[in-house]
């Protein structure tokens, strides 16, 4: 996983709690990097996995809205740091369209080494999405997270329905998205 997810979870650990939680969490981990990442080193994801769960039992918080969250942290700073691949969308249905085929593809020429999850999208109607994830690592909260996000950005009030199709592992999961308002 490459460490600009790492360093940016650590600036949200720092932000929405303190610096102090952010040492106190690399010091309760076991991390085979010891803790010191850089934006463009690849690490282990199981570190982040590591991090996520020193952070769930220090707040009480469960993992997964931990991840939800930092989904919603990686989208905003993504906006900034990257503004031209949201300028190219008109909306939430047409950036998380183009995700696989340009986003991806962007980042693979920054990042050839990179580990990204899939995403098969079919838009039905102009009010209905649904979006597939796959990956092994079963972030699917953090997708959850990216996906509400980008809703958020947009302007536009849409529902996530989140179909688990891999047995609790999150790795293969279904968005169903609605804009609200429209025919349930």
């Amino acid at each position: 996983m490459k460490g600009v997810v790492f360093t940016e979870f650590l600036e949200m650990v720092e932000a929405q709690f303190s610096s102090e939680m952010v040492e106190e969490l690399l010091g309760s981990c076991e991390l085979a990097s010891g803790g010191a990442y850089t934006s463009i080193g690849t690490y282990d994801h199981r570190e982040l996995v590591a991090l996520v769960g020193a952070l769930s039992e220090k707040t009480g918080a469960p993992g997964g809205a931990l991840v939800h969250e930092f989904g919603r942290h990686l989208l905003r700073r993504f906006t900034v740091g990257f503004p031209g691949f949201f300028a190219a969308a008109r909306d939430t249905f047409a950036f998380l369209a183009q995700v696989e085929g340009y986003v991806h593809a962007e980042v693979r020429k920054l990042y050839p080494d990179a580990e990204l999850p899939t995403f098969e999208c079919r838009v039905d109607g102009h009010d209905r999405m649904d979006m597939v994830y796959r990956s092994t690592r079963g972030f699917a909260d953090l997708a959850h997270g990216l996906i509400v996000a980008t809703a958020e950005h947009y302007g536009e009030a849409i529902t996530v329905e989140v179909e688990d199709l891999s047995g609790g592992a999150r790795t293969h999961v279904r968005f169903e998205l609605r804009k609200r308002g429209a025919a349930e």
